[in-house]
């Protein structure tokens, strides 16, 4: 049977797919959707051309995450593509249909190597609570600097009040626990705001907690010997097995042995 080569060019709404053959000449090409359907009829779509080698897909950490993962659970060969740079876009325009044929011929041509992540296991669990608490922290940094602007600009009795007070904690604390009553001057609408921010930088906290103690769980069970590394912090680990993913195993074994 001949082996034929699928290169994906992918969206939030649609993939475009093309075919080649093992001599590059292009067989066909065709539009799916975003579903488990649409990755069903890529696969009878792909078979009437001949047995397929593998799957080029451009984006699969994004778009073409969805179908990556389908298709690597059926155990079909899955190559992550590197998108056309913008200069090229520029000089040739842009063309889904050539941006899916160029996707299959980088497989052909050994220039796509890397295996797709499965994203199934705990490295992708990892990725996700990870993006959760780098919002997080984002929105507590920025929470803090909207209540400290908030206090330069108070009325004098409120920055008086708060000038006593030690210690970034001990400070928020105090001002959620505020009760500023019915809002009819300037020292009552600002006594409202700052609470607000206060309990939105303590909401926060909780939560940036909680996910720490999460990834904190999830990084030793991946990469216990990473964690016994000297100087380098969960985040640290965290990062390095979200950049690893879940396939291979042994990727995870060589950053232990390279530390």
């Amino acid at each position: 049977m001949d082996h034929v080569i699928i290169g994906v060019d992918t969206h939030k709404d649609n993939h475009i797919a093309v075919a080649i053959d093992a001599q590059g000449a292009r067989l066909g090409s065709t539009t799916i959707s975003t579903t488990r359907k649409g990755y069903q009829d890529l696969e009878v779509w792909a078979a009437q051309f001949g047995q397929v080698k593998a799957f080029g897909i451009e984006g699969t950490g994004s778009f073409g995450a969805g179908l990556s993962r389908d298709l690597l659970a059926k155990g079909h060969g899955v190559l992550d593509v590197m998108r056309p740079n913008r200069q090229f876009r520029y000089l040739h325009g842009k063309s889904d249909s050539l941006d899916a044929e160029n996707a299959a011929r980088s497989v052909l041509n050994g220039q796509a190597t890397a295996v797709a992540k499965t994203q199934t296991g705990s490295s992708e669990m990892i990725r996700h609570l990870k993006v959760a608490r780098d919002s997080a922290v984002k929105a507590k940094s920025q929470a803090m600097i909207t209540l400290k602007a908030l206090i330069v600009n108070a009325p004098a009795e409120l920055r008086d009040m708060l000038d006593g007070i030690r210690g970034r904690v001990a400070l928020v604390r105090h001002v959620a626990a505020w009760r500023p009553g019915k809002i009819t001057s300037p020292t009552a609408s600002a006594k409202a705001a700052m609470r607000a921010i206060a309990r939105r930088w303590l909401t926060l906290h909780e939560e940036i907690n909680g996910h720490d103690q999460e990834l904190e769980r999830l990084v030793r069970e991946k990469a216990p010997e990473l964690m016994k590394s000297h100087g380098i912090s969960t985040m640290t680990v965290a990062e390095m097995l979200i950049i690893v993913g879940d396939n291979p195993e042994t990727q995870v074994h060589k950053l232990e042995e390279a530390l």
